[in-house]
């Protein structure tokens, strides 16, 4: 599933491909043709994300609310100047289209939306009652991290489980879960009510500064300079997702750090990654008082 990086470059891509311009709207599979005739000829204000959700205002506070789920697919293309946009390919569930305007610029702009699990119609109420539920968004300006933060450290809940709860935090998935867990040395299944109010503050000023370098290069790179391939001698990493990670994706592999082999297991249905050596399990201070409390017993025991 798409993390909260790429929704936001295809919300950027959009507003500056339909911001302030009448647009054609259709759906040439069908399941959005309704909604899609009230719009037609409508003017686009923007788009803006929210996690993992999209959200494309037309003219009359009228939303198009998408959300890409496992397979969606949102295409934005623009043609050179006098070029012909290409007919539909595929079940295209929703299609724009610029309107010629000889004032603007803008080279001609068209966007393609397949495969997506939600593609609805709503209002600013229904818009506002979705970002309620959601937690704060490291690239949402008006985000509040003290929110996540509230409701982390008020839960016994392993901390990878709640990175990836969308109520307590919007826009991460898998990969950056992995990779923030690993860069601040915190074990995948630690209770989130362990955590100290510094180690969440330096994790959300991580993911902050990495998913906004997502959204300008289009691809995770989570790797400090010291790690990645040029400055270790190491071949590129190969993966469908891109991007040079340290233990997403890379079961049985060495850690780039310390060398040691990269685990994963099941964390609420999903795979999680993570070193043994550098993120080590969390014991708690009275766990570990009482263990060194048994072994002075048993050395006296004899």
């Amino acid at each position: 599933m798409p993390e909260g990086h790429t929704l936001r470059k295809l919300a950027d891509d959009l507003t500056a491909a339909f911001a302030g311009r009448r647009v054609r709207v259709s759906s040439p599979q069908g399941r959005f043709a309704a909604d899609a005739e009230q719009l037609d000829g409508s003017r686009v204000v923007g788009a803006d994300s929210a996690g993992k959700h999209l959200f494309l205002e037309l003219e009359g506070e009228r939303v198009v609310h998408v959300h890409l789920g496992l397979i969606g697919q949102l295409d934005v293309r623009t043609t050179p100047a006098g070029g012909v946009v290409p007919d539909p390919v595929g079940a295209v569930r929703l299609r724009l289209v610029t309107v010629g305007d000889p004032v603007d610029p803008r080279p001609a702009a068209y966007a393609d939306l397949r495969g997506a699990i939600i593609c609805d119609l709503v209002g600013a109420a229904r818009r506002a009652e979705i970002l309620g539920r959601l937690g704060p968004d490291p690239l949402r300006p008006d985000a509040d991290p003290d929110l996540a933060w509230r409701r982390i450290s008020a839960s016994p809940r392993a901390i990878g489980d709640l990175l990836m709860d969308q109520k307590v935090l919007a826009g991460v998935g898998n990969v950056y879960r992995a990779e923030v867990l690993f860069r601040h040395r915190i074990h995948p299944l630690r209770p989130g009510n362990t955590l100290r109010s510094g180690q969440w503050r330096a994790m959300w000023a991580d993911l902050v500064e990495l998913m906004a370098e997502g959204v300008r290069t289009g691809r995770i790179d989570t790797v400090r300079p010291e790690h990645t391939p040029e400055a270790m001698g190491r071949p590129p990493r190969k993966d469908d997702h891109g991007g040079e990670v340290y233990v997403y994706r890379r079961t049985s592999q060495p850690c780039l750090v310390c060398g040691a082999t990269v685990r994963t297991g099941e964390l609420v249905g999903r795979n999680t990654f993570w070193c043994p050596k550098c993120q080590p399990k969390f014991r708690s201070r009275a766990v570990r008082s009482a263990t060194k409390g048994t072994g002075r017993a048993g050395g006296a025991r004899g």
